[in-house]
């Protein structure tokens, strides 16, 4: 294993910078990051709850831990402290441009939309746009990502929409789908944005179907509506929505998720740690990092 603190002898670097310059395993580099006494490390952003089915109760934190040690985490030696709090500080800011970036951009996707139709005051009131994902927390990235559908290289994190109807009609929503549709791909193929564009069209009795939290699916929708923030449309419908979610518990029960979710990461932290564990490779990879559902929002 290569010796960490002559490379970080030239300043502080975040965890992606270190993994380029020591051409090591990304779980090597994480373990003596944190078992060295001379190594420091600053990790940025927020830890958040994510729905996945394929864990234990559903509930795991993001992002994984390898994805917050590439992105999120400033590495540096003890002596250099000061410049570790002031490039983590950079780091921040920059991570919250992303974020006001990808927010602004919707908005504006959204915007067109609405100001496009032929009579848009009265599709403003039927329906509620809403972003959900790494934008609302703050946690937005730029690092390049193949779209899983497609395979096209896009920039960072999605754009995860949700549209609520209410007395829209199917020929509304259709026409909808079809003007969103036309956003992503523009979106997605023009070089100067590569932004993949998530979303879906649902009416308000769907709504109240998903909140009753008694599927995976449902759990995830939910989930995506108590994160969500306004981007257009109806503002009392998006007020309604969040009563519902109130009524439903959906707050309690997803804080009680996060719980474990957190307990959980102490515990993978924990075994990564362990130098007397006999984990096959396959388990590591599993408490290290996390395949991103293909599907993100119902």
């Amino acid at each position: 294993m290569k010796d960490l603190t002559g490379i970080l002898s030239g300043g502080p670097l975040t965890g992606k910078e270190l993994l380029q310059k020591s051409g090591c395993r990304p779980l090597e580099i994480w373990r003596q990051c944190n078992r060295s006494p001379g190594i420091i490390m600053n990790i940025t952003g927020n830890r958040y709850l994510r729905l996945d089915k394929k864990i234990t109760g559903y509930g795991r934190l993001s992002p994984s831990i390898l994805r917050e040690f590439l992105t999120y985490t400033i590495v540096g030696l003890s002596q250099d402290k000061a410049l570790i709090e002031k490039k983590a500080a950079a780091l921040s800011q920059e991570i919250e441009d992303i974020s006001t970036s990808k927010m602004e951009l919707a908005q504006s996707i959204i915007d067109h939309i609405i100001s496009g139709h032929h009579h848009p005051e009265k599709l403003r009131q039927k329906i509620s746009c809403i972003i959900a994902g790494d934008v609302v927390y703050n946690m937005a990235h730029a690092e390049n990502r193949p779209e899983s559908s497609t395979g096209e290289v896009i920039r960072g994190s999605d754009l995860d929409i949700i549209i609520v109807t209410e007395n829209a009609g199917t020929s509304l929503a259709e026409e909808l789908d079809q003007k969103i549709w036309e956003q992503k791909y523009y979106y997605m193929k023009n070089p100067a944005y590569r932004e993949e564009l998530d979303y879906i069209i649902k009416d308000m009795e769907k709504v109240k179907q998903q909140l009753s939290f008694d599927s995976f699916k449902h759990m995830v929708a939910s989930k995506i509506l108590d994160e969500g923030k306004f981007l257009a449309g109806s503002y009392s419908m998006f007020e309604r929505i969040k009563s519902l979610i109130i009524q439903f518990e959906i707050p309690r029960k997803l804080k009680i998720m996060e719980q474990r979710a957190a307990r959980d990461r102490q515990m993978a932290i924990r075994l990564l740690l362990d130098e007397n564990s006999n984990m096959s490779d396959q388990k590591y990879s599993r408490l290290f990092f996390t395949t991103e559902e293909a599907d993100e929002i119902y």
